[in-house]
């Protein structure tokens, strides 16, 4: 079964740059939050985990992006 691959990226201020942080990679669908990563409120994160199906692969440009520390990303793949 082949998926889509599907992009998510977390910009925290004005001067980076989102189009950097998967540059190069060819996604199907890309979700972006413009926001801190002490920000809990994430709604393209959010939508992004509703939209991936089995078979899909996540990009992101790095974990950081996804989330700040292992308990944060333990509970997001929960």
């Amino acid at each position: 079964m082949h998926g889509q691959n599907i992009g998510y990226q977390r910009v925290s201020s004005l001067d980076q740059n989102e189009a950097r942080q998967l540059d190069g990679v060819h996604l199907d669908r890309i979700f972006t939050d413009k926001c801190s990563g002490r920000d809990s409120n994430r709604p393209q994160l959010k939508e992004c985990r509703e939209f991936l199906r089995a078979g899909d692969t996540l990009h992101v440009h790095s974990i950081d992006r996804l989330a700040r520390n292992l308990q944060d990303l333990l509970t997001l793949i929960e």
